[in-house]
């Protein structure tokens, strides 16, 4: 089984790019969603996180995202104490997708990761796709989605520069044109992943 990294700052549309891979046929396992499942109510790390921040982020028995994110971004500590969390449970409900995976013989899994760069995690696959928007697009995007400006710079200062990962990425999709332009490039991309897997 081949394993494609998937990962792009954050506003640059990488969840575009990860509909249209399933879209293509890719199998796709995706972090983001891990990490949301692993914080799920009545879950070991919903709790370490109550634990670790306080029961003031619970609201109507689930964790009050927003505000969580507010308060790691914001502070460095935090969030290391968030990640130490959350990291390990993310790999095992992404390793437990991966044995799903083979169970059912996929030839080529595309995991979705954020922060796949951030984590040297590259080394771990056949190949990445990096989703790119030139920094300035990034910072409209997510001030467009309504998060204050100081928040989405304090949340692209968190990843590594985007054109750093540009230089390490064996794929990448430009993103800053219209869906079509994407889908055009994912499409290219997906052949040539499947034509050498």
């Amino acid at each position: 089984m081949d394993l494609i990294g998937l990962t792009g700052g954050i506003g640059s549309g990488k969840s575009t790019v990860s509909a249209f891979l399933r879209e293509l046929g890719a199998e796709v396992i995706d972090a983001d969603e891990g990490a949301r499942a692993v914080l799920e109510p009545g879950t070991p790390g919903f709790q370490a996180v109550v634990d670790a921040f306080g029961p003031e982020l619970v609201r109507e028995g689930r964790l009050d995202r927003a505000r969580l994110a507010e308060l790691v971004f914001n502070d460095r500590q935090a969030l290391e104490r968030l990640n130490a969390i959350t990291h390990p449970l993310v790999r095992e409900w992404s390793a437990a997708r991966l044995a799903e995976a083979a169970e059912k013989g996929v030839g080529v899994v595309v995991q979705d990761i954020p922060l796949l760069f951030e984590n040297n995690l590259d080394g771990l696959f056949k190949a990445t796709i990096l989703v790119y928007v030139p920094p300035e697009l990034q910072l409209e995007r997510l001030v467009a989605r309504g998060l204050p400006e100081a928040d989405a710079r304090a949340r692209i200062a968190n990843q590594l520069p985007i054109d750093a990962k540009r230089g390490r990425a064996t794929y990448v999709i430009d993103n800053s044109g219209s869906r079509e332009e994407t889908w055009a490039q994912t499409e290219k991309v997906w052949a040539e992943i499947t034509a050498s897997g």
